[in-house]
């Protein structure tokens, strides 16, 4: 095991001169050069916060929009389909990021401002397009791919920037507090959505969104600059990106891992407002309280797990950590989803609230995954960019995204378990319940797997 001593020449070799003298230079700067630096990281903060309204505001919202499209059909087309929209539209959002980030992470890090102000540009675009769909295939295009592809391009370079301010220190719960943020758009949200759709309709509802998207984007990219380092890097020094991270196995492990989580955690959030609706017969306000009650518990546990990632006074290693939401998610989904009753409302909140806490603050423990693979790398004496993990991380999440999408509308076909008719796996849902389950399942498992797979055979003997 290499001595803290070697850890640090490690670390240290890895940065470039002109990083060595930036850190030195802070070290001895003035305190109005201090005060401006931690009031720049202020606005990046808040800009960051601000930023997740735009862009997942509708990814999130969206199971409001497929209630209304189910039950209120006009459009040309298969309405199943429809269930595609929202996960499709946070597939092709993660799955673009590696690209995305990988573009502004060096080469093109000095157009990230106009990167983000064009993507402002696609996203309000495609929303105010979709206001005009007339068959389903509309409402995927603008609603599922190129609306996404637009938040992409506003998250990317932004959040590049966000892991920049923040690489020295409170990372992690820098990024927690950003995902509390996005947990209060997932909260609020719902509840505007559906107070517009419900006065005006879906057009009309597309068309104030379209003005969200523009405001909101416009007022927060302007408060995130480009980090110094990364404006001097364009100009002076190499701009290759090191890729020896992907001889490690940590990186292939956690993909498989994020890939399993995610393609469960979008199925609540595409059917959980019609399924409150359709099977226990709750109201279309009740059903969208469901949805709120899922991203509610978000909030806290973005700022706890990012937290448990970043202390030094809970001694848990980063896989323990990533393992645990899955791992309590795929109990939620066996023990509480599955067995709700027709009329039984209790059993589902407690679903919502459990669920919707661990899957929500499981983004935030990807800081804690990022500083074990900067550590392996440190180990090796190997450069490694942690703004391109983030964008790879991102896009297995992507991948997840995409075939859980997938998944679940055929699985909404397959319809019912035929074992359980009296509870939620004998409904239309039952299927989806059981994927969503599953897959939690093996989120959790693929990270305990791949460091103590001795400790779990012992574990499994002994309760077998």
């Amino acid at each position: 095991m290499p001595s803290a001593t070697h850890l640090e020449q490690s670390t240290s070799s890895q940065l470039s001169p002109l990083e060595i003298q930036d850190d030195a230079e802070d070290a001895g700067q003035p305190d109005s050069r201090q005060l401006e630096s931690r009031r720049t990281k202020l606005l990046v903060l808040l800009g960051s916060g601000i930023l997740q309204l735009p862009i997942w505001g509708f990814a999130m919202s969206y199971g409001v929009f497929q209630e209304y499209y189910v039950n209120n059909w006009t459009l040309d087309g298969d309405r199943s389909v429809t269930g595609l929209i929202g996960t499709t539209a946070n597939g092709v959002m993660y799955l673009s990021m590696p690209f995305l980030f990988a573009l502004f992470t060096r080469r093109w890090a000095h157009r990230r401002q106009l990167a983000a102000l064009v993507g402002t540009a696609i996203a309000c675009v495609s929303f105010f397009l979709s206001s005009y769909s007339t068959t389903v295939g509309h409402l995927v295009a603008t609603q599922g791919i190129t609306s996404a592809l637009g938040c992409a391009l506003i998250y990317s370079p932004t959040t590049l920037s966000l892991g920049e301010w923040y690489s020295t220190s409170n990372r992690a719960v820098a990024y927690g507090i950003v995902l509390s943020c996005k947990n209060i758009v997932g909260t609020t949200c719902p509840f505007l959505i559906r107070g517009l759709i419900d006065a005006y309709g879906f057009r009309t509802t597309l068309r104030v969104w379209t003005a969200i998207v523009g405001g909101t984007s416009m007022l927060a990219i302007f408060l995130i600059p480009t980090h110094p380092s990364r404006l001097a890097s364009h100009e002076t020094r190499s701009r290759t990106i090191p890729w020896t991270f992907l001889r490690h196995k940590s990186i292939y492990f956690y993909s498989l891992a994020i890939i399993f989580q995610s393609s469960g955690y979008g199925i609540p959030q595409t059917y959980l407002s019609t399924y409150a609706k359709d099977i226990l017969l709750l109201s279309q306000t009740s059903g969208t309280l469901m949805l709120a009650l899922f991203n509610v518990p978000g909030i806290i546990a973005s700022l706890f797990f990012g937290w448990l990632s970043d202390t030094q006074h809970i001694k848990l290693s980063s896989q323990t950590i990533s393992a645990i939401p899955p791992l309590i998610c795929a109990l939620a989904a066996f023990l509480l989803w599955g067995l709700t009753t027709q009329g039984n409302i209790t059993l589902l909140i407690i679903f919502s609230i459990t669920f919707g806490f661990f899957s929500g603050g499981y983004s935030a423990t990807w800081g804690g995954m990022l500083k074990q693979m900067e550590r392996e790398s440190a180990e090796r004496n190997e450069a490694v960019d942690p703004g391109m993990l983030y964008g790879v991380l991102n896009g297995v999440r992507g991948v997840g995204y995409a075939s859980g999408g997938f998944a679940g509308v055929e699985l909404l076909r397959l319809g019912s378990v035929a074992a359980a008719r009296r509870f939620g796996y004998g409904t239309e849902y039952g299927g989806l319940i059981v994927f969503t389950g599953i897959s939690s399942l093996l989120g959790g498992w693929v990270v305990l797997w791949r460091w103590q797979p001795r400790r779990i055979w012992r574990l499994l003997g002994r309760v077998l």
